[in-house]
C-alpha cells in the first residue's frame, strides 16, 4: 500500500468544524434592531422648541405621571412648606409665567396642569419639574434668592423643562439605551467572565450619553426660561444672578467635572445665558427698573 495517494479524499466535515455566527449574537442583533426601530419611530414635533424629538409618553400620560409622583416627591423632601406667604409668592410668580404663554404654547400645553410648590427642605438647594407641570423649589434655594425676578428665573427654567418635554424625552432615551445594554449583555454572555465586562462598559457608555442629553436639556430650559420670564414682566438678566447663587451654594466649584454631571457648571451656563440674551436683545436688552420690568 503506497504511503501517498494523489487521490486521497479530504476529511469529511464534522458538526461544529465550520465557523458559525453564535446564536446569542444573532439574538443580540435582533434585540438591538427592535429597540432602535421602536425609538426612532416615536418621533414628534415640539412647536415650542421647534425640535423633532422622541418621547415615551403622551402629554396626558405625562400629566398623570407627574400628579401621581408629586405627593411622594414632596414627602421625600420634608413635605410642603408651612410658610404661607412664601408659598403664595411661589404660586403667584409661577402663574405669572403661565399667563405669559403665547397662544401657541397654551394650545400645546392644554393637556398639562401647571402647579408650583414650595418644599420644606431647608438643606437641599434645588428646584425641579415633574412631567406634566408639577414644579417644586426648596426653601433652601428660595431663601437664597434676593428678588422676585430671580424666583421667576428659577420657575421659568423649570417650566421650560416641562414645555421641552425633557422628562418624556429622557425616558425614551433611557429605554433605548437600556435595551442596547441588554443586547450587549446577551452578545457577551459567552465571554469568560459571563459578559460582566461587556455589561459594565455598555452601562457606562449609556450613562454618559444620558448625562450629555441632560446638559443639553438644561441649556434649552435656560433659553426657554429667559423668554418666559421676560414675557411675564421680569428682567431676564436675573437668571444670571441665579447661576451665581447656585455656584456659591456649591462652594464655587462643581463637586465633579462638568462632563460627568447632568447639570452644566453654573459658570459655563452664565456664558450661554449671556449669549442668548445678546441674541434676544441685540440692542442691549431690558434692565431692571426700566420698561415696567420687575427685578
Amino acid at each position: 500500500m503506497p504511503l501517498f495517494s494523489p487521490f486521497r479524499r479530504s476529511p469529511i466535515p464534522t458538526p461544529g468544524s465550520r465557523s458559525r455566527v453564535p446564536i446569542k449574537l444573532i439574538i443580540a442583533v435582533l434585540i438591538a434592531g427592535f429597540v432602535l426601530v421602536r425609538y426612532f419611530s416615536s418621533s414628534t414635533s415640539n412647536p415650542v422648541t421647534g425640535q423633532t424629538q422622541r418621547v415615551a409618553l403622551s402629554p396626558e400620560q405625562e400629566r398623570a405621571l407627574g400628579l401621581r409622583a408629586a405627593p411622594e416627591m414632596a414627602q421625600q423632601m420634608g413635605g410642603l412648606s408651612s410658610d404661607g406667604a412664601a408659598t403664595a409668592r411661589v404660586k403667584s410668580v409661577g402663574q405669572a409665567i403661565v399667563r405669559a404663554f403665547t397662544p401657541e404654547i397654551t394650545d400645546f400645553a392644554k393637556d398639562y396642569q401647571f402647579d408650583y410648590h414650595l418644599l420644606a427642605d431647608r438643606q437641599t438647594v434645588n428646584a425641579f419639574a415633574l412631567p406634566g407641570g408639577q414644579i417644586f423649589i426648596t426653601e433652601a434655594l428660595y431663601a437664597r434668592l434676593e428678588t422676585e425676578g430671580q424666583l421667576a428665573g428659577v420657575l421659568g427654567h423649570e417650566t421650560g423643562h416641562v414645555l421641552g418635554r425633557h422628562s418624556a424625552q429622557q425616558m425614551a432615551k433611557g429605554q433605548m439605551l437600556q435595551g442596547l445594554v441588554g443586547a450587549a449583555t446577551v452578545a457577551g454572555s459567552d465571554a469568560s467572565d459571563g459578559g460582566r465586562t461587556a455589561q459594565a462598559v455598555s452601562g457606562m457608555v449609556a450613562n454618559m450619553f444620558q448625562l450629555k442629553y441632560g446638559r443639553n436639556d438644561e441649556l434649552e430650559a435656560d433659553k426657554l426660561g429667559l423668554t418666559l420670564m421676560h414675557r411675564a414682566g421680569y428682567d431676564p438678566r436675573a437668571l444670571i444672578r441665579v447661576m451665581q447663587i447656585l455656584e456659591q451654594a456649591s462652594g464655587g466649584t462643581s463637586r465633579q467635572p462638568e462632563f460627568a454631571s447632568s447639570h452644566p457648571n453654573p459658570g459655563n451656563r452664565i456664558a450661554q445665558i449671556e449669549a442668548e440674551l445678546q441674541r434676544l436683545f441685540p440692542s442691549g436688552g431690558p434692565r431692571a427698573g426700566t420698561g415696567g420690568l420687575k427685578p
